[in-house]
């Protein structure tokens, strides 16, 4: 079942690196990060993308969190969060070549097990991709659902960060 508007999130853990190792520069010491503990306080807006590293994801989904990464803060949110069913490696390597560091959490789910929780598992196998996530977006109050978009496929308006800000007043 798809988590709703109003819901609180599930219990579970996402994988985060923010260290890199300073002679092959790859990332290094991925810590679990727990999702209702990270989540508790705070104003967050969690996007969920296919996969690091794709078309869509990396020239515009991810780019337009960083760009407005200010103006959300401005509005009142805490942390922005990019989710996606990749390994913690992936997903830091990716942040740093996007320059998310600073403006937007790289938080992995490389076994789909949180996004099943969600509700937002899409099977991709015959594409190539396995398990991956709905292209997503949600705004979150002290844990609770304030603002789901999710997108079919081909789709991007709902997970944009502009939509997000326009959600913010």
């Amino acid at each position: 079942m798809t988590i709703t508007i109003g819901a609180q999130l599930p219990a579970g853990q996402l994988h985060e690196c923010i260290e890199f190792d300073t002679v092959s520069g790859c990332p290094t010491n991925p810590q679990a990060q727990d999702v209702l503990a990270e989540a508790r306080n705070k104003k967050i807006i969690i996007f969920g993308v296919p996969g690091a590293f794709t078309p869509l994801c990396s020239a515009q989904h991810l780019p337009g969190y960083i760009e407005y990464a200010e103006s959300l803060k401005a509005k009142g949110i805490d942390e922005i969060w990019c989710m996606a069913v990749n390994d913690a490696f992936v997903m830091a390597a990716w942040g740093k070549t996007q320059d998310a560091t600073g403006k937007v959490r790289m938080l992995a789910d490389g076994s789909a097990k949180y996004t099943k929780a969600l509700g937002l598992d899409r099977d991709l196998t015959d594409a190539g991709m396995g398990i991956r996530c709905f292209r997503f977006a949600m705004l979150i109050d002290n844990g609770e659902v304030k603002y789901l978009g999710v997108e079919g496929s081909g789709e991007f308006g709902v997970s944009k960060a502009e939509t997000l800000l326009a959600q913010l007043g």
